[in-house]
């Protein structure tokens, strides 16, 4: 047991430190469940909470500004402009992720397709980094509903693991001439109703099959997960608005490169 909780403790850290980088998470937390051995509860729960965990988060760092915005709702145009717009960019996960959930886990699943999507979507961040247009959305209390929904489809690329749900909705955003800091916010914020709404249909679907042990490694993972994603939400934003995202591109080719070695090898 001592040796799960250990590896639970290791799976949080990753979660938390790739959560809100454009690298994947979700690949990472697959690769390194091969490389430990680890075996969690099924379903992939325990993947799925801690990523929730992560996402509280942005929560605690962006707490006031939520706060506000929930507050000035019935008052402020820009204020339910923020919410329609978190919200419609939900719209295409949820209704996506409820009907192709069970095939994108028995199929898409896989050691193979992570590695290749790692390289794949380094290419593509290379790519936009240099061809995105210059931006024309600068926060998002005035972001189009139109742009909003749009991200909300890029999104949904990221339901093939190694895609990234930050990378995906943040190129996607700055392809829709969002401006580079708004587009990580956007992405930061787009992740609560997604990854709460994963969680709980997670849950609910294997909720059978956990056991008490099961719920004391989910909350190792959930806890350690929290508590490293506090560091990367406050320091991603500026590190991005001094570097750019090409680190990110080419550390993912190079892991995709090396996984795939890995997997031919063994």
């Amino acid at each position: 047991m001592l040796e799960t909780w250990m590896n639970a403790v290791i799976m949080g850290l990753v979660e938390g430190l790739t959560e809100f980088l454009p690298i994947s998470s979700t690949g990472h937390l697959l690769l390194m469940n091969d490389l430990l051995g680890f075996k969690g509860p099924e379903g992939n729960v325990f993947e799925i909470v801690i990523q929730f965990g992560a996402i509280l988060a942005v929560v605690a760092v962006y707490f006031l500004r939520l706060w506000k915005v929930v507050m000035d709702a019935p008052k402020s145009p820009e204020a339910r402009r923020f919410i329609f717009a978190v919200l419609l960019a939900f719209l295409p996960a949820m209704v996506i992720g409820f009907f192709a959930h069970d095939f994108i886990k028995a199929v898409l699943f896989n050691p193979y397709v992570i590695a290749v999507s790692f390289i794949v979507g380094g290419f593509a961040i290379l790519w936009i980094e240099k061809k995105a247009p210059a931006p024309a959305v600068v926060d998002i209390e005035h972001m189009p509903l139109k742009t909003a929904l749009y991200i909300g489809f890029a999104q949904c690329l990221a339901m093939i693991p190694g895609v990234s749900r930050s990378g995906a909705t943040i190129m996607g955003s700055l392809l829709l001439k969002v401006e580079r800091k708004v587009a990580a916010e956007f992405s930061f914020f787009l992740a609560i109703p997604t990854m709460a709404a994963a969680t709980a249909y997670d849950l609910y679907k294997n909720i059978d099959h956990l056991t008490a042990d099961d719920g004391t490694t989910i909350a190792i993972g959930f806890v350690i997960a929290f508590l490293s994603a506090l560091v990367v939400v406050k320091t991603f934003v500026g590190f991005v608005g001094k570097h750019g995202f090409a680190p990110f591109a080419w550390y993912r080719i190079a892991a995709g490169i090396v996984a795939l070695i890995a997997l031919t090898l063994t």
